[in-house]
Parts: structure tokens; C-alpha cells; sequence
């Protein structure tokens, strides 16, 4: 096929609804991580098994795999003519979108046109837009599920999908559960609108309950909310309940573990959790779960003197509990070093405890290097890399300039609200130590400009260039202010 056919099929493959032409790819995505997921949902025959392998078939490509990408789709293909026959043509669209693609990246163009042939004879009849796809539920709650395996920076888009896919289909418990998935996932990220409102996720996930009773993973992400509203007696038993019924499923004993830990009985989550490692070891935010628990233990070690005793057992308790937590907060960012940025920051936290100072050192120094990470995460780098470098490091100059990073990303979460009281006790004792620190008044005039403080914060930038004249930051930020005033 000439370069100029060759060219004409590309543009026809760019207008697919599939894998390929969604949003993340290699370098938005821990690829290691996502292929142990998406291993993990196979091996455990989850409902919507075709989905994974379809997924799966996207991993293997980008990575060079491309025969077995092939056989990927051979088994989503099989699995959705076994239990969807009636929907096949409909569930089909995203997988023939693959096979295209996959069969471009071979080299073999003639196959890849054959499922073109094959995709505008069904989507001709459904739809008057382009005739390789068609913009049907099938395919927004595929987009919306994929976008969901992703980072949380596409979390807004996934939710869009399913959105979308109700429109059509609002009865459809598979979207239903997508939707309260993604609103889930968004309330518990500070800055976002779902976090402002708080609890809309649990009338979809209600409703999957109404739908499917037997949704165990939708009667533990319930329980979780009903937690946050002090509605302790069904919560539990949703719990329970969820349990009784899937006690095999790691998602399901995984946030049982996060019910549990979160209500002080770390025993239990940590049983939880280890069941749920014995199925699927490779999981990430399992290691992450764990982690924390045995954090919560080595907290309560270090506040007794008797632990810092080496003749006491208690002492080698602790040490111990230091390896647990390593070990664990290790495992869940060693396939997800773009994406596991808390559990990053909890590993330097255990090596600061543990006095292994340049270890998390040079961790911190690794995730102030990210890109494209999302505000809320860049926040809480800032603000534990500005602390280790005040408390460990000495350097207060470097704690003012991180903390300020923190603080300028204004979302009123708990992270940016401790960032300001720590920007605030910093400045104010080296203000007191020295009034021509002209860093210290910058940074004061940036956290009155923050809360509101117009007169104060230009009356602290006006200080500030006094004794570092023709700073840029400070002037901009004292035309911004007598302009906003004016």
C-alpha cells in the first residue's frame, strides 16, 4: 500500500471511538501497574471480563506486543459473542476499533481497512456522524470505564462519558455504577466541585443496590460515605453484609480494610488485606493499604519511651513495623512511580522517622521534578518537601519558597489550609528576628494577599522591595493589588 493509501487509513483510523485515539497514553500512564490491573480483573473472571482483555489489547500494542495484543482481542471478541449475542454488533465498535489499530501498528493495512469495512456496516444504522463509530452507551461506558483505570486527571472526562451513556440508558446498572464510581473517586479530591458537594455518589450507588442487591462493591463504597455522616448502624452492616457475600473479591476486601482501619480496628484490615494480597500480590494500592496500617501501629510504638530502648522488645516492635512500612509503601509506587505520589510521600515520611534523612531527601527531590501532576498533588509536595527542609535540612529559605508554592494553589483543602499556618509561624519568627527579610515580608504579603488582607499584604510587598528593589514577584503582585483596589 502506497504512503499516500497509507495516510488515508490513519485518518480514517483517527476518527475511531476505541483505545487508541482516548485521552491517556504511555507517557500519561504506569504501564507496568495498569497491565497487573487489568491481569488482576482477568484472572479473577470479573463481570465484564471482555472489557479488560480489550483494554489489555491496547497495553500490549503500545508496548511491542503485538501478537498477543491480537489474542487479547480474540478473547474479548469470544467472551462478548458468549454473553452478549444479542448486543454483540453494539459492544463491538471499541474492539474492532482495536483490532484496526493494532493491525495498522503491524504493518498490515489491508486487515486494518477490513474492520473499517466491518465498523461502518454497524454503525451506519446507528448513527449520522461519522461511519466508523457511533457515540452509543456501549461506547461511552467503555471510555468512561478505561478513563477510570487512568489517573485522576481524567477522572472529569470519565465522568462526562457516563453522563452520556445515562442519557441514553439510564436503567443500565453497568453505567449507573460507573457514574457513582467516578463521583466517588472526585468527592474525595479537595478542589474538585463533586468535593464541595460531598455525597452524590451515594443516591447512584443506592440505586445499583436497588438494581443489583447483590453489588457487594457497591454496599462497601456506601458504607464508606454513610461513615462520613456518623451513620455508623447500616454502615456496618453493609459491611458485613458485602463480606458475607464476596469474600474473594479484592476490591470488596479492600475497602472493607479502609472501613475498618478507618474505625481504629487496624487487626481486622490488616487480615483483610492480606487476604486480598494472597489473590492479587502485585496490587498497588493494596501495598498502599497496608502500609498505612502498620503505620497507625509504629505511631502508637514511637510515643512510648520503652521503643527507643534497644534491650526492650518493643524496640526491635518498632523496627520491625519501620521494615512493614517500607516495604509496603515501596511496593505500591514500584509500578506507579507517575501516579502513587502519596504513597511516595509516605515512604519518605517512615525513611525521615527512621533518620534515613537522604533517602527521603532524595525522594522529595524526585517528585518536585514531576510534571503534568495534578495541583492537589503538587500541593502536598510542596508541603512535605518544604517541611523536610525547615526541620531536617535547616533551611528556612527553602521551606518559605516551597510552602509558598503550596499556598498559591488556592483549593481550601486541609493540606493548603496547614500549609499557610506553617508559612505563617515561619515568616513571622524570622520577620521578628529580622525586619528587612525580605523574603519572610514577601512571603507574609502573599498569605494577607491570599486571605483577603489587601492593605496589609501591599504594605508587606512595599516593605519587601524596600530591601530587595526591583524584585518582579513583588512588584507584579503590588500592581495586581493596587489595581484590584482601584
Amino acid at each position: 500500500m502506497s504512503n499516500t493509501l497509507k495516510e488515508l487509513l490513519k485518518e480514517k483510523l483517527d476518527q475511531l471511538q476505541c483505545h487508541f485515539t482516548w485521552s491517556p497514553q504511555k507517557e500519561s500512564v504506569d504501564m507496568d501497574d495498569l497491565m497487573y490491573r487489568l491481569q488482576d480483573s482477568i484472572t479473577l473472571r470479573l463481570k465484564y471480563e471482555a472489557r479488560s482483555y480489550n483494554h489489555l489489547a491496547f497495553v500490549n500494542c503500545l508496548q511491542g506486543n503485538y501478537e498477543e495484543a491480537i489474542q487479547n482481542l480474540k478473547e474479548a471478541e469470544k467472551i462478548l459473542k458468549e454473553n452478549h449475542k444479542d448486543e454483540f454488533e453494539r459492544r463491538s465498535i471499541v474492539m474492532y476499533g482495536n483490532y484496526a489499530w493494532v493491525h495498522y501498528h503491524m504493518g498490515q493495512l489491508t486487515e486494518a481497512q477490513s474492520y473499517l469495512d466491518k465498523l461502518e456496516m454497524i454503525c451506519k444504522p446507528l448513527t449520522d456522524g461519522p461511519c466508523y463509530t457511533a457515540m452509543i452507551p456501549e461506547v461511552y461506558g467503555e471510555k468512561g470505564w478505561s478513563l477510570l483505570r487512568s489517573t485522576a486527571q481524567f477522572y472529569e472526562e470519565a465522568r462526562e462519558c457516563f453522563e452520556k451513556a445515562l442519557e441514553e440508558d439510564p436503567e443500565d446498572t453497568e453505567w449507573i455504577m460507573g457514574y457513582a464510581t467516578v463521583l466517588f473517586r472526585l468527592e474525595a479530591i479537595p478542589g474538585t466541585p463533586e468535593n464541595h458537594e460531598g455525597r452524590k455518589s451515594m443516591k447512584y450507588l443506592r440505586r445499583v443496590l436497588e438494581l443489583d442487591p447483590d453489588d457487594s462493591l457497591a454496599m462497601i463504597m456506601l458504607a464508606l460515605k454513610l461513615r462520613e455522616i456518623k451513620q455508623k448502624s447500616e454502615a456496618n452492616e453493609l459491611v458485613e453484609q458485602a463480606l458475607q457475600k464476596t469474600s474473594e473479591f479484592p476490591k470488596v476486601l479492600r475497602n472493607a480494610a479502609k472501613y475498618y482501619r478507618l474505625e481504629q480496628n487496624v487487626e481486622k484490615a490488616i487480615e483483610l488485606l492480606k487476604k486480598a494480597l494472597e489473590i492479587t500480590p502485585h496490587s498497588s494500592v493494596l501495598h498502599d493499604q497496608i502500609g498505612m496500617c502498620y503505620r497507625i501501629k509504629l505511631l502508637e510504638l514511637i510515643s512510648n519511651s520503652l521503643s527507643n530502648d534497644p534491650q526492650n522488645p518493643e524496640y526491635h516492635q518498632k523496627m520491625e513495623l519501620f521494615n512493614q512500612c517500607k516495604t509496603h509503601f515501596g511496593k505500591a509506587f514500584e509500578h506507579r512511580p507517575k501516579s502513587a505520589i502519596k504513597s511516595q510521600l509516605d515512604f519518605a515520611d517512615i525513611c525521615r522517622k527512621n533518620g534515613e534523612h537522604s533517602k527521603a531527601g532524595e525522594i522529595y527531590g524526585n517528585l518536585l521534578k514531576l510534571v503534568d501532576a495534578r495541583p492537589e498533588n503538587m500541593q502536598k509536595i510542596y508541603l512535605h518537601a518544604g517541611l523536610f527542609e525547615l526541620f531536617v535540612r535547616k533551611s528556612e529559605s527553602n521551606a518559605i519558597n516551597l510552602l509558598q508554592k503550596a499556598v498559591q494553589i488556592e483549593n481550601g483543602s486541609k493540606i493548603w489550609e496547614t500549609s499557610c499556618d506553617h508559612l505563617e509561624r515561619l515568616v513571622n519568627r524570622k520577620i521578628s528576628k529580622n525586619p528587612h527579610d525580605s523574603n519572610a515580608l514577601g512571603a507574609k504579603g502573599l498569605l494577607c494577599q491570599l486571605h483577603g488582607k489587601k492593605s496589609e499584604a501591599i504594605e508587606h510587598f512595599k516593605k519587601a522591595l524596600k530591601f530587595d528593589p526591583g524584585n518582579e514577584e513583588y512588584l507584579s503582585a503590588l500592581s495586581k493589588l493596587n489595581l484590584s483596589i482601584d
